[in-house]
């Protein structure tokens, strides 16, 4: 009973068999079919390995939410360069609550405003990727994935006296409030007042006054090397000597999570604005340089994905099955037109022809001709 019941079971097992496998004798190769599967397999194998880089690559996923965290402090990045010496400008921060933000992260070094020859193709670098930025927002992705190895040469002192540094270079971080605020450099230093702030500018002669400056890098909150920032390697020259330069400056929080980094730091957007401080001719203000910046309301998170193994491994098979099913259907369609056009379509390899009638009456009468000669024999 049990070997009947297997056999049962293995009949049952092939009678389900979809791939059943045709004897040799019955199967025709041709150049034709050699070459479709030649031209098939090829297709195969160059898609296979396309899709293989395809595979490998990551994307980065953009999501957005409300910014909850209002408690925690802002961190700034700051490194800029004034045309100006040390002692006569100063630099803080006057959030919208008028506080005053200590300046301490900050330091001052004297440097010359003009770079040397490895700095300005540094530089001459910095300024074309921000311009290629500003064309293709795609490039921001790959500068998410893969950070770049080279960082801007250290500014360093002339060999010369001190009285040739010309310029003064401020770089450092700050911690300030969650809240809109305005980060300045201006003439003066900065003292406490009850009402604020102010600066000692009262001493320095407005003959010195230049507030040509370069923005070697500005970012708000974990500075993470090989981020491009918007205001990196912005130059800004000028010839008179009263001069406002303002940044209105819009951050967006921003959770970078990819294979290498992961980071809370910040987006930002920026208007620029500059003019001439000329009282006589209404413009008012005060020589420096003004950022007011503003924090938005939402958070984008972006994280970098990659495609799971096995839809890699769906996309291999279809990849495969197709392009075989496909030269399959273009083969046989191809032999029957070229049947065709050479006339060598045949109705009766397709379709069975009809006897004719004649014929089969005739065999009919043949075939009963031996049985009335039997029945007209005599009985003896």
């Amino acid at each position: 009973m049990r070997r009947l019941s297997k056999k049962k079971a293995l009949t049952l097992v092939k009678e389900l068999d979809a791939f059943p496998k045709v004897p040799e004798s019955y199967v025709e190769s041709s150049a034709s079919g050699g070459t479709v599967s030649l031209i098939a397999f090829s297709a195969m194998a160059v898609l296979s390995f396309l899709e293989f880089f395809v595979y490998r690559d990551t994307w980065m996923k953009y999501e957005y939410e409300v910014d909850k965290d209002f408690s925690s402090k802002l961190r700034i990045n700051i490194d800029i360069t004034v045309a100006m010496r040390c002692q006569y400008i100063g630099a803080d921060v006057l959030d919208l609550a008028e506080t005053m933000v200590a300046s301490d992260g900050l330091k001052y070094e004297p440097v010359n405003f003009e770079l040397l020859p490895q700095q300005k193709i540094w530089h001459m670098t910095l300024l074309h990727i921000q311009e290629r930025l500003r064309v293709e927002h795609s490039l921001q992705d790959l500068i998410f994935k893969t950070a770049m190895k080279e960082s801007p040469p250290a500014q360093s002192r002339s060999v010369d006296s001190s009285t040739s540094l010309n310029a003064c270079r401020i770089h450092g971080h700050l911690y300030v409030n969650k809240v809109a605020g305005n980060f300045h450099i201006t003439v003066g230093k900065s003292i406490p007042h009850p009402r604020g702030h102010a600066h000692l500018a009262a001493l320095v002669s407005h003959d010195s006054f230049n507030f040509s400056h370069r923005i070697d890098h500005l970012s708000f909150g974990e500075d993470i090397p090989g981020v491009i920032s918007t205001l990196d390697g912005t130059e800004k020259v000028t010839t008179e000597s009263n001069h406002m330069f303002q940044y209105f400056i819009t951050i967006v929080p921003t959770k970078l999570n990819t294979y290498k980094v992961a980071a809370d730091t910040h987006q930002y957007s920026v208007t620029e604005r500059e003019r001439a401080i000329n009282h006589a001719a209404g413009s008012h203000g005060i020589s420096g340089v003004f950022m007011k910046y503003d924090i938005s309301s939402l958070m984008v998170k972006v994280s970098e994905q990659h495609m799971p193994f096995w839809k890699f491994l769906v996309r291999l098979c279809g990849i495969i099955g197709g392009i075989f099913s496909t030269t399959g259907m273009l083969h046989n369609m191809m032999g029957f037109f070229v049947d065709v056009v050479c006339c060598r379509f045949q109705m009766g390899i397709y379709k069975p022809l009809k006897e004719d009638p004649v014929k089969m009456q005739q065999a009919n009468e043949h075939a009963a001709s031996p049985a009335q000669t039997h029945l007209s024999q005599p009985i003896s």
